[in-house]
């Protein structure tokens, strides 16, 4: 994982802009990519400063545990619901989450979902 530039070049980059120098020119002097340029400009802008934040985390897990009481009513309803089929009736609800999103849900809060009917125990091997 890069590590964040330093605060000191943010700081510089976001003045030559102030400054009157373009973005694109800020970034080819500093040797820092536009889009990084645009960014701490505008996050200046917004908060004052443009500081670093946190690095790393996973930032979609809010995104399906405000929804929790439908994700569990439709497992409820449906005990054998596949994800893509989870996937459509957020949907129809209109709450747009990915597969990705789902299955990284139930790993979260230990669910799983076994698809396949119990079978008997085998007599000569461990059958889980």
């Amino acid at each position: 994982m890069a590590k964040a530039l330093s605060q000191d070049l943010r700081d510089r980059v976001v003045s030559a802009i102030d400054g009157g120098l373009s973005r694109r020119g800020a970034a080819a002097r500093f040797g820092v990519s536009v889009s990084s340029a645009v960014r701490w400009h505008q996050l200046a802008r917004e908060h004052g400063r443009a500081v670093a934040r946190k690095p790393g985390g996973d930032q979609r897990s809010s995104k399906t545990d405000v929804h929790v009481e439908q994700i569990m009513a439709m497992l409820e309803e449906q005990g054998d619901i596949t994800l893509a089929e989870l996937q459509a009736g957020l949907a129809d609800r209109g709450i747009s989450v990915g597969i990705g999103t789902l299955w990284r849900f139930f790993n979260r809060h230990a669910i799983t979902r076994k698809k396949r009917p119990d079978t008997r125990s085998s007599k000569t091997v461990l059958t889980c």
